[in-house]
This record gives structure tokens, C-alpha cells and sequence, in this order.
């Protein structure tokens, strides 16, 4: 189902940052560290279409910037509001039961309680608390697109996890983020570009509005992606890859190893060459069981089989992290996308690269490049300010309070908040 058709069909609901309408409120599988499954709970497969929730997640709406400035009274307000419900008693505890739209259950009571607590349900007297009925389930797809879900309107184990992060773990949260916002806010320019790694969203900015948002591919909660502040200044257009020290200890060290006790090589199987001072080793050469591969360089060129898609995004850090494409669109598509080595991949990215181009380079051109295959380094004549930033908690002047969950565990609050 298209995004336009949902949309006709469906409710208003919540988008990234903002609102939709007005409401309340292979060859290389071993080196593509792609997802395996739908992230810390599995989501249900029946009680609606699951190509919707690619679509959604592939394609966020482009919502309210998350740095703005204009942010920051509504997070204070939304502070205030945690307070209170806090010291109220706080949110009642869903059962795992999942349900779907129809369904008559006694959970559907206190999802009906939580959801009128937390100011996505009116607090209006019904006949029927037990059953699920479309105010229900308008309320519930409020709640999943502010919590970062497709907004599928079925209570799954996804859903219920973020239901039941107590509320006074929101507070803190939403206190601890207040302070990230506050400073990063103050750094950000007229036109840039941030990737908010919970969300792993990227969003291009100019005059404090959203100009794109794209999903993206963030690092895993044992490889993450660091914060940083740099600048864009060039794009590598079907760029060879030099494999990271991360890949190389964790991946294809140990690949090679197991590899070499088969009898192969995994420098040939996966057309990868090591290097060592600048000269080409014969792949065969090559004892895995040694510290020697330890030493080497290793590189890929060139091509469809290449991680790196067709561009690759370059800044100055000192982490060894860029940002890519992916020749695996369906990562993108993913509720949990934290599944890279640290790097972050860019959904769409070409129309990335022509925002980054502009005045400079058209979206034909970028086509060409791609279509081409021809490996190409171009500079920004104007460098783009970049910003790895990790915002869990927030709200925008539409008042719609947002939470992601706490991936690497840096709020202070344990767990619970990260198992959505």
C-alpha cells in the first residue's frame, strides 16, 4: 500500500517531529551487517500489510527540525507534563496480549488508560472500554509515529515495550535531553545536516526547516556510532572501500580464519585485496592464522558488490566513520536499523548529494554518476556543517512530544527504554 493511499484511508497521525494533519497532539552478506530480523522484539506478521511499515520507515516525513531552538520551550513543557503525570501515579502496565483493530479484550482497558494518561486518547466515557474501536486505534497510531513505530494501529510486542518505559523514565529522559538540546541547538547553522543515531534518521536543514529527512542504517549497540561534530567537504562517487579496523578485527580476520580451515580464501571469494606498504599481496600468501592479516591494509573495488553503494559522504573525525549508500535498499525498510559497524547509510542519497550539490551539481549529473559506475571525488565548494547527535527525547511547537529508544544506553535510566 502507497503512503498516499494510507493517508487517505487512514486517521491523522503523528510524524517525525511533527504532524501528518492536524491531531492531538550474497556475496558480501558477511561484510553488509544488514539486520537480521525486526530489532530487540519481533513484530507480528498477520493484522496488516507489512509492506506499509517498509514504506513508512524507507520514507519519514520530513517533520520539525530536532535541534531547533524552537524546540525547546515545548521539551520544557513536556517536562511539566511528566512531572505531573509522575507524581498522579504514573502509567498503568499493558499486557502482553497483542491486538488488532476489532478485537474485544479486558488489555484493551488499560491500553485505553495509558494511552488517555499519556494525552493521545480523549478521556471520554465509553460502553465498551474492552473493545478495540477506531478512536482506539487512531490514539495508538499517534503513539507508535511519536515513538519512532510505523503507525500500523496493531498492538504489538514492539509497541507494548514502549508503552510500559515507565513514565518516570520518560521524565528522566526528557530532562536528560532538554540539556542536549539546549546545547546543541546553539552550535547548529542555517543549513546543515544531523543525524540523530536513536532515531537513525538523517535530516538536511536550511532555515530551520526540514529541506529532507531519510531512514538511515546506524551502528550496533556494540559498535556504535560515535557523536561528532565535522564538516562535509566532498563526495566520493563509486568509491573503493578500505575496510575499517573494526571490520577488519571483528569480521574478516575471523572470517578468514574459518575460511582457511575449509581450504578457502576470503580475500578471493569476496574479491577483496591486502595490501601491505602500499604493495598488493598474492591473496594466497596470506596466513589467517598469524598475526600478520592484523597488519595489512585491505580494499575493495569499485562495484556492485562494494558496501559502500555508489557514494560515499566524507567529513573529518577521527572514528574512521563516513556516511554511504547501501546496494541492500531493504535495510532502510527496517523498524530497527541499528546494524552497521559504526557508519551510518543513507536512504536516498543521491537526493542527498544533490542538496549537498547545489549550485554546484545537479540530480542528472549525480544520475549519471551512478549510472556511469565512473569513480569520482567532488569537493563542496560550500562545506556542509554535520552533526552526530543522540536525541531521545524531545517535543516540537505542535506540542507533540517524541521518544526514541535509548539504543546505546546513554540516558542513564537502564534498559527499558532501549527494548523497542
Amino acid at each position: 500500500m502507497s503512503l498516499k493511499r494510507w493517508a487517505a484511508l487512514a486517521a491523522p497521525v503523528l510524524v517525525a517531529g511533527g504532524v501528518l494533519a492536524a491531531s492531538h497532539a550474497g556475496a558480501q552478506e558477511f561484510l553488509r551487517f544488514g539486520p537480521t530480523g525486526e530489532g530487540p522484539s519481533q513484530a507480528r506478521s498477520g493484522g496488516y500489510d507489512r509492506s506499509f511499515i517498509r514504506e513508512w520507515q524507507a520514507n519519514p516525513p520530513k517533520g520539525y527540525p530536532t535541534l531547533n531552538k524552537a524546540n525547546l520551550e515545548p521539551t520544557r513543557k513536556a517536562v511539566a507534563r511528566y512531572e505531573q503525570i509522575v507524581a498522579t501515579g504514573g502509567f498503568p502496565l499493558v499486557p502482553q496480549v497483542e491486538v488488532e483493530p476489532g478485537m474485544t479484550d479486558a488489555a484493551v482497558s488499560v491500553l485505553r488508560r495509558r494511552l488517555q494518561r499519556s494525552g493521545d486518547l480523549d478521556a471520554a466515557e465509553t460502553n465498551y472500554p474492552e473493545h478495540y474501536s477506531s478512536d482506539l486505534v487512531t490514539a495508538v497510531k499517534r503513539f507508535q509515529a511519536s515513538n519512532g513505530l510505523a503507525p500500523t494501529g496493531v498492538v504489538d510486542r514492539r509497541t507494548i515495550a514502549a508503552l510500559n518505559v515507565p513514565s518516570e523514565v520518560r521524565l528522566a529522559q526528557l530532562k536528560t535531553n532538554l540539556t542536549r538540546l539546549n546545547d546543541l541547538s546553539g552550535m547548529v547553522r542555517k543549513r546543515y545536516v544531523m543525524v540523530n543515531i536513536p532515531a537513525a534518521q538523517i535530516e538536511a536543514v536550511e532555515n530551520n526547516a526540514v529541506a529532507m529527512r531519510y531512514s538511515g542504517v546506524v551502528g550496533k549497540p556494540d559498535r556504535p556510532t560515535p557523536l561528532l561534530r565535522s564538516t562535509i567537504t566532498d563526495l566520493a562517487f563509486n568509491p573503493p572501500w578500505t575496510l575499517p579496523p573494526t571490520v577488519i578485527k571483528e569480521d574478516l580476520i575471523p572470517k578468514g580464519r574459518d575460511m582457511q580451515s575449509k581450504g578457502q580464501n576470503v580475500l578471493v571469494k569476496y574479491g577483496i585485496d591486502a595490501y601491505e606498504g602500499g604493495k598488493k599481496l598474492d591473496p594466497e600468501a596470506i596466513n589467517w592464522a598469524s598475526n600478520r592479516p592484523f597488519q595489512l591494509t585491505y580494499r575493495q573495488i569499485a562495484g556492485k558488490e562494494n558496501p559502500l553503494g555508489f557514494l560515499k559522504i566524507n567529513f573529518a573525525n577521527s572514528e574512521s566513520v563516513y556516511m554511504h549508500d547501501s546496494p541492500k535498499e531493504s535495510l532502510f525498510g527496517r523498524n530497527f536499523r541499528a546494524a552497521s559497524s559504526g557508519c551510518v547509510r543513507v536512504q536516498n542519497i543521491a537526493d542527498l548529494a544533490t542538496w549537498l550539490l547545489a549550485g554546484q551539481g545537479t540530480a542528472d549529473q549525480v544520475e549519471h554518476l551512478r549510472e556511469s559506475g565512473e569513480t569520482r571525488t567532488v569537493r563542496l565548494r560550500r562545506p556542509v556543517p554535520l552533526y552526530f547527535a543522540y536525541v531521545t527525547a524531545w517535543a516540537t511547537p505542535d506540542g507533540v512530544i517524541q521518544f526514541r529508544p535509548d539504543l546505546y544506553l546513554k540516558d542513564g535510566v537502564g534498559k527499558v527504554a532501549a527494548a523497542y
